[in-house]
Formats: C-alpha cells, sequence, structure tokens
C-alpha cells in the first residue's frame, strides 16, 4: 500500500536504507528493486533475454493492444522493422519543418499576460505535431477530445494496477463503464484515419503510409490488418505527445524559477537565431537549449520507471533473479543520486557538457530506457523538444502564478498533480 500511495517516495526511501540492490514483496510477488547503472544495464542489455515487459505495460494491453511499447519477442521485432524507416535520421530531419511551423502558429495566438494551463498547451501542440509528422493528418480541432481521453485513461491507470483489477473490470463499475468509452473514443478516431487512407489510395510518405503497404520479408503474409494498425498508430500517438509534453511542462516550471539559467538560454537564442524561427540545421548551434531541456528529464524523467518480469532464473553479476519475480528500475530515483550527479536537486545545465557527461557511467541517465527496447522516438523527442523550446522561449518567458501548488503525479508518464499554471510574459 505504501508503494501504491506514494511510489516515488517509497523507492527513494528504499534506496537510501538498502543501497543499489532492494528486494521486497507485493504479497506474493517478489520484487527487485536495482539502483545502479551496471545493474540496470545487465536487465536492459546484457541480459534482456531473461526478460519481458512488467505488470504494467502488460495492463497497458486494455488501451494499447500489441503495439510497439507492450508488444513481445518476434512481434514487436517484427512491428519495430516496419515501424523504423519513419524514424532514421534524414525522414526525422524533415519533420523539422512541420514542428518549427505547428509551434509557431500556436504563439500566435497568445497574448502578453494572459495565464495559461501550459501542461495542456504543450499537450495540444505535440498531439498536432504528431499527427501531421506521423500521418498527415490534422487533428487540430480534435486535439482537445482526444488529450481528453488520453487523460482519462491514464488517471484510470492506477486503478487497473490494482492487485485485483482483473476481476474488478468484469464488474459493471462506473469506472469500468469511463474506461471503456474512453477507449471507443479513441478508436474511433484512429481507425477513422486508417479507412480515409485506404480510401485515399495515394502515398503521402508518411508513417501511416508506410505501414499500409509494407511487406515483412520474414512475416507470414506481411501486411497489417487494421487491428494491428490500430495498435500502433495509438501507441505512437500516446508516446508520441505525452512524453515530450511533459518535459517542456517541467522545462517551463525550472526556468520560472531559475532566471540565470533563462537569460543563459535566452542569450545563446538571440545570438544562434537572430529572431527567426529555428530551422532544423541550427540545432548544432542551440547547445546550451539542449542542456536545459536534457537537465529537466533529469530533474522529472517523463518516463520515471521500468518494469520487467523474468522469463526464467537470471544469474546477473550481483545476484540471482528467480523467474517470476518482478524487476524495478527508477529513471526517477537514479537520477537524483549523489554519487552520479552532486547536489541533485539542484537545476543546472552544465551538467551536459561532454565533458561532464563523459564522466558518468551510461545508465545513470536513462530517459529513454536502452537495450532492444529503448525508445524508437528518441531522436525524434530530441529534436522535437530542442526546437519547440527554442521557438518558445525566443519570444516569449513563463512564470508560474504565485500560489499555484506543484507535485509529481507519478502515472504512466510524470504528471505535474494539479497541471502548470503560468503567465505569458512576451520578451
Amino acid at each position: 500500500m505504501a508503494f501504491r500511495r506514494r511510489p516515488i517516495e517509497f523507492l527513494s526511501r528504499a534506496a537510501q536504507e538498502y543501497g543499489d540492490l532492494v528486494y521486497f514483496r507485493f504479497g506474493p510477488q517478489p520484487v527487485f528493486f536495482l539502483n545502479h547503472p551496471d545493474l540496470i544495464r545487465d536487465v536492459l542489455v546484457t541480459y534482456d533475454h531473461c526478460f519481458r515487459k512488467g505488470r504494467g505495460l502488460e495492463r497497458a494491453k486494455r488501451l494499447l493492444g500489441e503495439g510497439l511499447l507492450t508488444s513481445e519477442d518476434d512481434f514487436h521485432r517484427r512491428q519495430r522493422r516496419l515501424v523504423q524507416p519513419a524514424f532514421h535520421r534524414q525522414r526525422v530531419q524533415s519533420y523539422g519543418v512541420v514542428m518549427s511551423q505547428y509551434v509557431w502558429e500556436l504563439q500566435q495566438s497568445w497574448t502578453d499576460g494572459a495565464v495559461m494551463e501550459i501542461d495542456q498547451e504543450m499537450m495540444r501542440l505535440t498531439l498536432s505535431i504528431v499527427a501531421k509528422t506521423l500521418f498527415d493528418t490534422d487533428v487540430s480541432g480534435e486535439a482537445g477530445e482526444i488529450g481528453r481521453a488520453l487523460t482519462t485513461a491514464m488517471q484510470l491507470w492506477r486503478r487497473m494496477m490494482s492487485p485485483f483489477a482483473e476481476y474488478l473490470e468484469k464488474l459493471p463499475l462506473p469506472a469500468n463503464r469511463k474506461f471503456e468509452k474512453t477507449r471507443q473514443q479513441l478508436d474511433a478516431i484512429i481507425y477513422g484515419m486508417i479507412e480515409k487512407r485506404r480510401g485515399d489510395g495515394r502515398d503521402h510518405g508518411d508513417l501511416l503510409s508506410m505501414l499500409l503497404s509494407a511487406q515483412d520479408s520474414e512475416g507470414e503474409d506481411g501486411r497489417m490488418n487494421d487491428l494491428q494498425l490500430r495498435d500502433e498508430l495509438l501507441t505512437l500517438f500516446l508516446a508520441g505527445h505525452e512524453t515530450t509534453a511533459k518535459a517542456l511542462t517541467w522545462t517551463w516550471y525550472l526556468l520560472s524559477s531559475h532566471p540565470e539559467v533563462e537569460a543563459k538560454l535566452h542569450a545563446e537564442l538571440d545570438t544562434a537565431l537572430a529572431g527567426r524561427l529555428p530551422e532544423v540545421d541550427d540545432l548544432p548551434r542551440l547547445n546550451y537549449a539542449e542542456r536545459v531541456l536534457a537537465e529537466s528529464m533529469r530533474l522529472y524523467p517523463p518516463a520515471w520507471i521500468i518494469g520487467r518480469r523474468a522469463v526464467k532464473d537470471c544469474d546477473l553479476p550481483r545476484c540471482r533473479i528467480p523467474a517470476g519475480a518482478l524487476v524495478l528500475l527508477s529513471q526517477y530515483i537514479m537520477h537524483h543520486d549523489a554519487r552520479f550527479f552532486p547536489d541533485p536537486l539542484r537545476f543546472d545545465p552544465e551538467r551536459w557538457t561532454p565533458e561532464a557527461k563523459g564522466s558518468r557511467p551510461k545508465f545513470s541517465y536513462f530517459p529513454f530506457g536502452g537495450g532492444s527496447r529503448q525508445c524508437i522516438g528518441e531522436s525524434f523527442a530530441w529534436m522535437e523538444g530542442t526546437l519547440l523550446l527554442a521557438t518558445l522561449a525566443q519570444r516569449w518567458r513563463m512564470r508560474l502564478i504565485p500560489g499555484h501548488p506543484v507535485a509529481l503525479e507519478p502515472l504512466v508518464t510524470l504528471r505535474p498533480k494539479f497541471g502548470m499554471k503560468m503567465k505569458l510574459e512576451r520578451r
């Protein structure tokens, strides 16, 4: 119950009291919490063949089906091969124009002194970008509906993770009906996109066109059916906008309370861009902007925990993980480890100079996971986050409304529990 009520505090205390390797139980379920870069590497890379996704993503199949985030083994490898071309370097760079244009259009509607729910603004923005870049679809008019439906699904997550969820979800409870309605709303939007594109018959050069025409040389029939398409599109909708929106939300919060960092960011933007819209070719000159984003994801990693289940006995160098055991790895706890990040609560983008990064072990920082299941959209997210940060910060400051409560809500992603109400100030 302590873990369910306050999971971050529970894991933080466990790491402080018991060190890198913690063992406890959820009822009959043995759990190992690993909190050292070497142990994290062992699970995600060296011995990844011993593990599958944990209970959280197994339960997520109720919403996401067999998408990249939840599928396993040969099916996952097949789907990843089909999706991968959309995230090749040259293709990702071509998305930069759309990203900059959408954020430019968004801030045209902003006014000096306006008070806004910045977390909701970032959600609408990143949702529109992922829809246009990957599916060549304008969802501006539906962004609010999609965002609300995904938020509802997130809020029901904790209940889906309860020990008796498999039994409770079969009962005619209000929460079950709400979840089913949410899933139907999202299905209607996704299947509508698929039907429209099949009727169109044109190759739009985007991910959806690739998936509709893809032939996998190692598959039995090659083509995805509509259910498989639905699962992949919904997964990419969720993963492709939620995490970036949360990273940006926490970044605006941090800049609001650290004017010296904000001033240095503004100086870089004024020099590198001189008032024009940033482009992909500008990214090498936006080093400090990228460091600000990296440090924000250290303090507030959108993906804050990873779960794995051992499918067989696994002898790691420091312990044996028995078959059936649950393994937890927490980006949030690792990213706040003073052994690798001195004064870990301090917001300091200088931690991300090449020299500083090179002095730390790789898995002291893993906001996008690692190994064979590393986030397929990592390069997309870095480019999007940096371009959106640069475009908005070039013309706006955001200040947290005095007295607005800020607290963590660790659901599927790390959300601000009470939203993020901020005042816009034109530079």
